[in-house]
């Protein structure tokens, strides 16, 4: 009777209400309502799903993000599951994978058709430097400024990318923070794009892309990839990856690479990255003012990286002579292809057969380019 007695108490001890307090069930909350909207509202699920049962997983036990230890005779305790995930973070192995996998699956012939969409790519990292600025002004370092910084460009690779070389002891809430705001990009976006266009310049038909050659579309990620390795070496993992990506797609003759990078290999990288990076948000970890101060500079970032995407527009606009729809500046962010979907959406509620998608995914490219050379920049600025 008191074996049973004893295994019936043990077995109460080890279950996980016995071992959480408030804080973890603020964090199972939070990570229901990410899978609420993932799965009923269907924002960014195959982002959002991962990352919320991440999150749930390590609120509910919080050993599955545990690191591996040594007891007193020497062993090796072994650490959780999630923690051999999350090694792929903290070696900036699966960013770079994942670039490799959007330039597989990314079409560059409307930048390469528009290069003006340089400009408006390059205009929505403002958000960038608003939140690094902000960032310095609450006291953090440079380096973790600079990796704050990169929220603002929506881009989730680049944000654990630069987080895991200049500010490794905030990798987990500067990635659920950027990741959480590319799956939130079609609840953020169309408010700031409404306050700031008109009726009518949400209207404007813009004319067809021309047609670009294959010629053009091989030799593009060899010459970016050559250019922005010499003038900031310490981006080539991130856009070299993107361009080879995309050199895949482009060659014509490699068929089972790109659907390997676009498919398999990166929805593999995305469960990893996604659960392991979901699995930082103890409550322990990420109840903490810092934290708050990281996810109101990234939300403030990525509004004000919208709003000068949309006034660089607004102002192309008028000098085009009303060729150019200013909702196109918004994808200036680097949350391919959901900112141009979201352009596309925004500027079909004022005229159904308005198409922009095309036109936006130009200004999507270069947001990508232009937060991987951001980063590299702080890179170079920062980095040991």
């Amino acid at each position: 009777m008191e074996y049973i007695s004893n295994a019936l108490q043990g077995l109460i001890d080890q279950m996980a209400f016995q071992n959480l307090y408030w804080g973890n069930y603020v964090m199972i909350g939070v990570a229901l309502i990410f899978l609420y909207l993932a799965i009923r509202h269907d924002f960014e699920p195959l982002l959002l799903i991962p990352i919320a049962f991440g999150m749930l997983l390590v609120n509910l036990f919080p050993e599955i993000m545990a690191r591996p230890t040594v007891d007193a005779a020497g062993n090796v305790v072994p650490g959780g599951l999630l923690h051999y995930f999350y090694v792929g973070d903290e070696w900036g192995i699966f960013p770079p994978l994942i670039f490799l996998g959007v330039g597989a699956m990314t079409d560059f012939g409307p930048l390469i058709a528009n290069p003006k969409s340089f400009i408006l790519g390059a205009a929505a990292q403002f958000g960038v430097y608003v939140a690094y600025l902000g960032a310095l002004l609450m006291g953090f370092s440079g380096g973790a400024a600079g990796a704050i910084g990169i929220i603002g460009g929506a881009d989730g690779p680049t944000s654990i990318y630069l987080a895991s070389k200049l500010a490794p002891d905030l990798l987990g809430p500067i990635a659920v923070a950027a990741y959480s705001y590319m799956s939130l990009v079609p609840i953020i976006q169309p408010p700031v794009m409404k306050l700031l266009t008109t009726k009518e310049e949400r209207a404007i038909k813009m004319e067809q892309l021309r047609p670009v050659s294959k010629l053009e579309k091989i030799c593009f990620p060899i010459i970016i990839t050559i250019v922005v390795s010499i003038l900031l070496p310490t981006t080539a993992p991130l856009v070299g990856m993107l361009m080879l990506g995309n050199l895949f797609r482009e060659a014509g003759n490699v068929k089972q690479l790109v659907e390997t990078s676009a498919n398999s290999l990166m929805y593999i990288i995305v469960i990893l990255l996604g659960t392991s990076v979901g699995a930082t948000t103890s409550a322990e970890a990420f109840l903490k003012v810092s934290t708050i101060k990281i996810v109101a500079l990234g939300l403030v970032a990525f509004i004000f990286g919208t709003a000068a995407g949309v006034i660089i527009g607004k102002i192309m606009c008028k000098l085009s002579g009303g060729k150019i729809n200013p909702l196109i500046g918004s994808a200036g962010v680097s949350a391919v292809p959901m900112a141009a979907r979201v352009s596309q959406k925004v500027g079909a509620e004022t005229d159904p057969t308005n198409f922009l998608l095309m036109h936006a995914m130009g200004p999507n490219v270069a947001g990508v380019i232009g937060t991987a050379v951001a980063a590299g920049t702080f890179l170079a600025i920062y980095g040991k």
